[in-house]
C-alpha cells in the first residue's frame, strides 16, 4: 500500500485474489503462494480526499487481508472467475455535487484506469443506481464489464489483480508527465466526445455560426446575477447568440454536453456548475465572475484547469462596490476591502457563510461590456449588431 500521497491512499494486490463475504462483512483476501508470507491486514478508504476527516467519515473501509500459504485451509470457492484486473473505488463523500463527482471520481478513475483500454472491472463501494445511470455514457469507455457493486453482491468475485483506490494528480488535472503515455485534460475530454458522440451526431440542431454563442449559467440561489437581464443585452448589442442554463441535477449529461460543446462562451459565478466547462471545445473562452474573498478557489479549481483543457480564461473579480455585501457592511470593513483577513482570523466556516452563502453580484455593464470584447477577440470575432435572440435552458441549481 502507498500511504505516501497527501490525497490518497493506493493499494495493490496480485495473485489468487477473491471478494468474500464473512457475517456481514467484506474482507479482500489475497492468498499468498510463499510460505514465507507473512499475515497482513490493511484498512483503506477508497476515496480522494483523504485529509478531509468530515468527508471520509462518510466512505466505507474496504479490508484487505493476506492469508499465508500455510494456513490456507478452505479457500471459499469463485463464483465468478474475472480474467481483467479490478479498480476498487467509493462514490460517497461529495458524490453529488457536481465538481467533486468530476474532481475526486471521474477523472481519477480515468487516471487510474485508461491504459487498460477497458479491459478492467469497476468495483464500487456506498454504489448509487443514480450516479450509474447519470454517467453510463463515460465509464463505457473506460470499462466493458458489468458494475459490480461492493456492498450488495454477495458472489465470491475472483480476480488476477486488483487495485483499491484512486490516483489524483491536481484539481480537475491529469498530469501528463505522470502517465504511461503522456495524456492529458484533452484526453479525458476526448473520452467524453466519444461516450456522447451519439447525441452530438443524432441530437444536435445545426448550429447558427453566425453569432458567437454565450451561454450563461444561472444561479438561483447564493452568488446570482442581480442585474441578469442588463447582462444579457449587453451581450445582444455586442452580437451574441444569448442562452441561460441553469443545470438541474436530473438533466442528462448528454445534453449538457450538446449545448455546451456547441459553446463558445460560457460565463458563470463562482461554484459547481463551472465544471461543465469540460464540456466545452478547447479554444473557446470561459469567463468565471468571482465574487469577494474566493480568489484562491476561483483560480485553483477553474482557472488553472481551464487554461490546461486549451481554453481562453478571462476572470471577472467583483469590487466591493458590485456585491451585495456593500449593503451589509461599511466600506471600510474588512469583509470589503481585506476577505484574506476573515479566513485568517475566522476561519473557513465564517469565510463559507459570508463570502459563498451570503452573496450574490451586481458586476458593472460597462466593465463586463470589455470582457465580452476581450472574449469576441480571443475567438476571433467582430462586434456585431444587436440582434435579440434569448434562449433559456430550464432546470434547477448546481451548487
Amino acid at each position: 500500500c502507498d500511504r505516501s500521497q497527501f490525497r490518497t491512499d493506493i493499494c495493490n494486490m496480485k495473485g489468487d485474489i477473491r471478494m468474500l463475504t464473512f457475517n456481514g462483512n467484506k474482507p479482500i483476501v489475497l492468498y499468498a503462494k510463499d510460505p514465507a508470507t507473512s499475515s497482513v491486514t490493511e484498512i483503506v478508504k477508497p476515496y480522494t480526499r483523504k485529509w478531509e476527516k468530515s468527508c471520509m467519515d462518510t466512505v466505507h473501509e474496504v479490508t484487505l487481508r493476506i492469508v499465508p500459504a500455510n494456513s490456507q485451509t478452505d479457500k471459499t470457492p469463485c463464483d465468478v472467475h474475472h480474467k481483467v484486473p479490478g479498480v476498487v473505488f467509493s462514490t460517497s463523500g461529495y458524490t453529488g455535487n457536481l465538481f467533486h463527482e468530476f474532481n475526486d471520481g471521474l477523472i481519477p478513475l480515468f487516471i487510474t484506469s485508461q491504459h487498460l483500454k477497458g479491459e478492467v472491472v469497476f468495483i464500487i463501494t456506498e454504489f448509487h443506481n443514480w450516479w450509474l445511470t447519470k454517467y453510463f455514457e463515460v465509464l463505457q469507455q473506460l470499462s466493458q464489464y458489468e458494475i459490480i457493486s461492493f456492498e450488495n453482491d454477495t458472489r465470491v468475485h475472483c480476480f488476477p489483480e486488483l487495485e483499491v483506490g484512486l490516483h489524483i494528480h491536481d484539481d480537475l488535472t491529469v498530469d501528463p508527465n505522470r502517465m504511461p503515455n503522456h495524456e492529458s485534460i484533452r484526453d479525458f475530454r476526448k473520452l467524453l466526445d466519444r461516450g456522447y458522440e451519439n447525441a452530438l451526431r443524432f441530437d444536435s440542431p445545426i448550429p447558427d455560426v453566425s453569432k458567437p454563442k454565450l451561454s450563461i449559467i444561472v444561479r438561483n440561489g447564493t452568488r446570482k446575477f442581480l442585474n441578469l437581464g442588463d447582462i444579457v443585452t449587453t451581450a445582444e448589442e455586442l452580437g451574441f447568440n444569448v442562452s441561460l442554463l441553469s443545470p438541474d441535477p436530473t438533466m442528462e449529461l448528454k445534453r449538457l454536453f450538446q449545448l455546451l460543446n456547441s459553446t463558445d462562451v460560457l460565463m458563470g459565478v463562482h461554484g459547481a456548475a463551472m465544471t461543465h466547462f469540460l464540456f466545452m471545445k478547447p479554444g473557446k473562452v470561459l469567463i468565471q465572475v468571482i465574487p469577494l474573498g474566493i480568489d484562491w478557489a476561483s483560480t485553483t479549481y477553474y482557472g488553472k484547469p481551464t487554461k490546461k483543457m486549451g481554453l481562453h480564461y478571462l476572470p471577472y473579480k467583483i469590487l466591493p462596490s458590485e456585491s451585495s455585501l456593500s449593503r451589509q457592511y461599511n466600506a471600510s470593513d474588512p469583509i470589503l476591502v481585506n476577505p484574506d483577513e476573515i479566513f485568517n482570523q475566522q476561519g473557513w466556516w465564517t469565510m463559507k457563510k459570508i463570502f459563498l452563502e451570503g452573496q450574490d453580484v451586481r458586476p458593472s455593464l460597462t466593465r463586463m461590456r470589455k470582457i465580452f470584447m476581450r472574449a469576441l477577440k480571443k475567438l476571433k470575432r467582430p462586434v456585431t449588431p444587436p440582434q435579440s435572440s434569448r434562449t433559456a435552458t430550464k432546470g434547477g441549481l448546481i451548487d
